[in-house]
């Protein structure tokens, strides 16, 4: 705004006021100055005085997506630009079947929710409990937990059987499972986009069913990650881009049964299965591709030991050589139990989620959301929850509290605030 030139322009005196006129305007300045440094200085020194004991009344306007002050920063995430954005929006050839371009709930954030493993074979009593609410995730996942995870931007569990009539049990295996087609619009219930299939159970019924699962997510509009007809599917990245640009890149694998020949069968080049990770060099190879890609990286992996809080030796080897190759989250499932949340080398790795929705059992578990800021930004909150007599509902009060506590009692290295939020000591 330019100034007014009338509203500015200093005042001019005419020769025939004479000077009388301009002492007398000098002494009545010079008057009023004394007055303004003898009393209102003093005065604001009191009044200042007065209120350092006073309780500051502060009020503030916050939003859903506050920027808090536990977040850390991917340095080695490029932050989307003007210019960036229009390019961002091309996606590569190799890409297209595997990308998706999303609307977000705010501008210049993603927020994308995991969850631990689920289970809807009603052969089992957690399966059952859905079948009796009618194939509904309302009555068995409390109201809280679904507001949540249908208010995220992308939500993801870990799918830890396959959907099919047909096929026949692992010979040998001690549990098989395997759930009804129709169940699968459970997962709508509960806002799930993405699922993750590379898991020692997605094969339990074989081939056939596990090719029944795949055309069963498709038809009702639920990516997976993890598997696939071949190893190029199996192992191909998710892409989830904003309009504004934002490039999230979703990587799922399983390093369970660790054998030569393992009951759940690994996708080659011509066979169907999962994307195995024991030889974790093609894993490796597509975080640098979607690292060159200036996405934001998360590897969702099945790995650990069952019903231990301690973690093993792979899964701390390969978290380290993951976020050397690129992973800026690394998200664990299998072990059943919660284990614990570190940083490594300044990326979050969440060992263990628990089961969120798989048995009968009394257990703790969590959803867990990360918020993904425009300019590099990540927030990590941990929201703790109860599955109890085949229901699993979020945690309040001294309970939250009790479940905060004890993640950070096997997790040294982090602080869970009274939101939680987890940031690194």
């Amino acid at each position: 705004m330019g100034k007014d030139n009338d509203r500015y322009n200093k005042r001019q005196f005419n020769e025939d006021k004479g000077y009388g006129s301009i002492r007398t305007a000098v002494i009545v300045f010079a008057v009023t100055l004394l007055v303004i440094l003898g009393i209102g200085i003093p005065a604001l020194f009191i009044i200042s005085s007065s209120r350092k004991n006073e309780q500051p009344q502060v009020t503030t306007t916050t939003t859903k997506w506050e920027m808090i002050p536990e977040a850390s920063t991917v340095t080695n995430l490029t932050p989307v630009t003007e210019t960036e954005e229009k390019e961002e929006l091309v996606i590569p050839e190799e890409d297209k079947d595997y990308t998706h371009i999303i609307q977000t709930m705010a501008d210049d954030v993603v927020t994308i929710g995991f969850a631990g493993d689920i289970l809807f074979d009603d052969n089992y009593a957690v399966g059952n409990a859905f079948k009796k609410c009618g194939n509904s995730a309302v009555g068995v996942v409390g109201s809280s937990l679904l507001e949540k995870m249908n208010g995220v931007d992308i939500m993801m569990v870990n799918n830890e059987f396959p959907y099919s009539n047909g096929g026949s049990p692992t010979e040998g295996k001690t549990y098989t499972f395997r759930a009804r087609p129709e169940t699968a619009s459970i997962l709508n219930d509960m806002g799930v986009d993405i699922v993750g299939l590379a898991n020692n159970h997605a094969y339990d019924y074989g081939e056939k069913a596990f090719l029944d699962t795949l055309d069963t997510l498709d038809n009702i509009g639920i990516e997976y990650a993890g598997a696939g007809r071949n190893i190029e599917e199996a192992s191909h990245t998710i892409y989830y881009v904003t309009e504004d640009g934002m490039r999230i890149a979703i990587i799922c694998a399983t390093q369970i049964e660790r054998l030569s020949n393992p009951d759940t069968k690994g996708a080659t080049e011509t066979s169907p299965g999962v994307f195995r990770c024991l030889d974790n060099t093609l894993l490796l190879e597509r975080i640098r591709e979607a690292k060159e890609k200036n996405s934001y990286v998360i590897v969702f992996i099945h790995w650990g030991t069952e019903s231990t809080t301690e973690i093993d030796y792979l899964q701390r080897d390969q978290a380290k050589e993951m976020v050397e190759a690129g992973a800026d989250l690394i998200m664990g499932s299998h072990p059943h139990i919660l284990q614990k949340i570190d940083y490594v080398n300044g990326v979050p790795v969440v060992y263990s989620m628990g089961n969120y929705i798989f048995n009968s059992k009394d257990i703790d578990t969590c959803m867990m959301i990360a918020t993904l800021h425009k300019d590099g930004t990540v927030n990590l909150q941990m929201v703790p929850a109860l599955q109890r007599g085949c229901t699993v509902k979020e945690a309040f009060d001294s309970e939250a509290i009790r479940i905060w506590d004890y993640e950070m009692s096997m997790s040294p290295n982090i602080i869970i605030d009274l939101n939680g939020y987890i940031s690194p000591k």
